[in-house]
This record gives C-alpha cells, structure tokens and sequence, in this order.
C-alpha cells in the first residue's frame, strides 16, 4: 500500500486476503483495551458504526476487545475494515475472533508482514503496530492503562506524524489512566463521532490529494441524509422509555432515570435514591425493566441500561 512507503521501517513484502487496500479511502485507526469497560465497548461499537456508516475505513489489529469491536461494527454497518495480524494471514488469532475474521475475508482485508502460517507470538504485536498507524489518517484511543501496548501504537503514529484522537474516561478507572494521561499531553479530546468526521473533512481539504474530494462529499452527503448519530439514537431510546414507563409506578421512573452504560448494582441504587423505595421493590423494578428490554442484567445484581 502507498501509505506504507514512507513509514520508517517499512515492510518489505505484505501479505493479504480479502479485497485489495484502496490507496484513496479515509482510514482512521481504533484501538485500545483488550479487557475493556462496558463504557469503552459502548464507544467502540458506536464509533465503529458511524464510520462504517460514512464510508471511512477502519483499521485495527484485530485484537480481543477495543479493536475487534470497532472492526466488527464498522463491518456490521456495512463498512469496510483491515486488520494487521500479529501472525500469517492464515492463523486466526485469537481464536475467539473467528467470526470477525470471516467478515474481514469477505468484506475486508486481512494482511500481515509474516509467513502466511507464522504463528502468533509476542514480539510480532508490537511491530504490527507500525503499520496500524502507517494505513491510517487517524488514530483515536479508546480506554488504555498507563502501562499499554496501546501508546506503542500512538507513539509510532506520532513519529509518522499522524493526528491522535483520545476518549476521556473517568479519574478513578485504570483503563482511562493512559487516555488521561495523553489528553495532559495535548492529544485530541474526542467527544462525539461527529466530530471526528468533521476532522477528517477539515484535514483532507487542507491537503493536495484531489482523490479525496470525491469521496469527502460523498461522506458529507452520507451524513445529511442517511446516517442516523450517535445522539438521534439515544433521544429515540429515552423517547421509546419514556412512552413505556407513563403507565408505570414512580419506583420504575426513579430506577431507569439512575442506570447508564456502566452497570450498578441494587445496593447502589438504593443508596441513590436515599432509600425511597426498599431493596426488594427496586429489584423486582430492575427485572421488570429487563423484562420491558430497557434494561440489562450483567450479573447477579448488576445493571445497565439497554
């Protein structure tokens, strides 16, 4: 791929399956945790499907977690995606991925810089990194301890001169230290996918790429009328939960206006509302409002909204 030309320790042979890389896409790079938040799954479908959506390719390493469920969504929604193993093209790592592996043959591309069955081994992961970034426009990071694989990545992006998009995350989660951390450093705050593709327009019109201009006003065209955002899709939500919930006692509206994507737990709530209503009352509401798909059972004692 000509976006690899330049990198600095460029490959010298990549091998691929699935349909050819196209040089003139816009790719913006997913990744982040393999052992993720649901806060940080939630960003990463999300973000994965509003790209898919608009037409920007995603690329990541196929990995558990951030990346493969960014790579999956973007393919879900009809989108393309390249995923940079850490092994030959023909090895499924890991293996859990089987099913994200398929979607990339048959409506992406797989590649590597090994042997088609080189297997997978630790020090191959993070040189694949280098070529993350290298095919990507963008990098956006998604939940990463201090201590990540992750800032491998977004340290070779830097060096190739790439632009570095971060999703805050709250002070007290690990998972959000090294995205805080790169924000304190001056990288990117990302706050709504819609902002990110606005950044990509505002970037490629400032370049000499005319193979872009095309493809920049069909995404523009894309997002006026065919894509439904991030927001419309929790108005309708709230809308559809605030229809549901009219008929309803005041112990149900109390208990769904208190869930989120991060799950909580009985006690939790009761302790929210101050003990309004008792322990037996807001679980058997919890049930009832999984029961009405408003709400999500994550384990015992344990929910988040739907």
């Amino acid at each position: 791929p000509k976006r690899l030309l330049d990198i600095y320790d460029r490959p010298a042979l990549i091998h691929c399956l699935g349909k050819e890389i196209p040089d003139d896409d816009i790719s913006v790079a997913i990744i982040g945790a393999r052992d993720c938040s649901d806060y940080g799954k939630y960003v990463a479908k999300e973000l994965g499907t509003f790209l898919g959506k608009n037409g920007v390719t995603v690329v990541s390493g196929m990995a558990r977690g951030i990346d493969g469920i960014s790579q999956e969504a973007a393919l879900n929604a009809g989108g393309y995606s390249i995923g940079v193993l850490g092994s030959g093209v023909d090895i499924c790592y890991p293996k859990s991925n089987r099913e994200l592996y398929d979607k990339l043959l048959s409506q992406g591309t797989i590649l590597s810089e090994y042997d088609d069955t080189y297997p997978a081994i630790p020090s191959n992961f993070p040189r694949r990194n280098r070529i993350v970034s290298g095919l990507s426009d963008m990098i956006v990071v998604i939940e990463a301890r201090v201590k990540s694989g992750t800032l491998i990545t977004v340290d070779l992006g830097l060096e190739q001169g790439k632009e570095i998009y971060v999703v805050p995350g709250r002070i007290t989660d690990r998972l959000s230290d090294g995205c805080n951390n790169l924000i304190k450093q001056g990288a990117n705050i990302l706050l709504s996918p819609e902002q990110l593709l606005d950044e990509i327009v505002e970037l490629k019109k400032n370049t000499d790429l005319e193979t872009y201009k095309k493809h920049i006003e069909d995404v523009r065209k894309n997002r006026k009328n065919n894509v439904a955002t991030l927001s419309q899709d929790m108005d309708n939500t709230n809308k559809k939960a605030q229809k549901e919930l009219k008929s309803k006692p005041y112990v149900f509206k109390d208990v769904y206006a208190l869930l989120d994507i991060n799950p909580k737990s009985i006690q939790d709530i009761c302790m929210e509302l101050k003990d309004k209503y008792s322990y037996a009352e807001i679980s058997h509401t919890l049930m009832e409002l999984s029961l009405m798909d408003l709400a999500t059972q994550v384990s015992s004692g344990s929910f988040k909204t739907k």
